[in-house]
C-alpha cells in the first residue's frame, strides 16, 4: 500500500542540498531522515541536541510518522533518541526536529546533511476510555516487572 504524504521544506533556498526523507532499500520500513545543522553540532557524552530536519508535512488523519533512532549510529557510537520512538501527529505542521542524545563514551560530531533518524510511517487508533471500578482478572494479573524471571 502506497500512502501519500504532502512534505515541504521549511528552508527551501537554504536546505536544497538537503534530500526529502527517502528508503534506502526496496523493502525498507524506515525512510532515513538528514541533518538541516547550518554548522556541525558536537553532541559530548550525555548530552542531548535538537537537530533540525529542515521539513515539515502532513501526515493524512489516521496515521503518524514515527522517528526512531538508527541502528548503526546506536551500536556504533551510542547515539539514540532521547524520545524514542518521536510521533509526529497528523496535524502538526511545523518543522520536524530529531532529539538526539549520546549515550556513548567519546563526543561524536552531527555534520550537514548526514542520516541521524528514521522515519516509518504507521497505521494510528484513538480509544475510548472507559472508566471501571474492576477490571478482569488474567492469567498474569498484576505481575510486574521481572514477575517471569530473568
Amino acid at each position: 500500500m502506497k500512502l501519500s504524504i504532502e512534505i515541504r521544506k521549511v528552508r527551501p533556498d537554504e536546505d536544497a542540498d538537503i534530500p526529502l526523507p527517502r528508503y534506502m532499500t526496496r523493502d525498507a520500513s524506515g525512510m532515513d531522515i538528514y541533518a538541516a545543522v547550518r554548522e556541525s553540532v558536537e553532541l559530548s557524552p550525555g548530552e542531548i541536541v535538537l537537530v533540525p530536519t529542515g521539513l515539515a508535512m502532513a501526515v493524512p488523519p489516521g496515521f503518524e510518522a514515527q522517528i526512531r533512532p538508527r541502528s548503526g549510529l546506536a551500536v556504533k557510537h551510542g547515539i539514540g533518541l532521547i524520545n524514542s520512538p518521536g510521533t509526529i501527529d497528523s496535524d502538526y505542521r511545523g518543522e520536524v526536529g530529531v532529539a538526539l542524545i549520546n549515550l556513548g563514551r567519546s563526543p561524536y560530531t552531527i555534520r550537514r546533511g548526514d542520516r541521524i533518524a528514521q522515519m516509518v510511517i504507521q497505521k494510528v487508533f484513538q480509544a475510548e476510555l472507559k472508566e471501571v471500578k474492576a477490571l478482569d482478572k488474567s492469567s498474569r494479573d498484576t505481575g510486574g516487572f521481572g514477575h517471569t524471571g530473568i
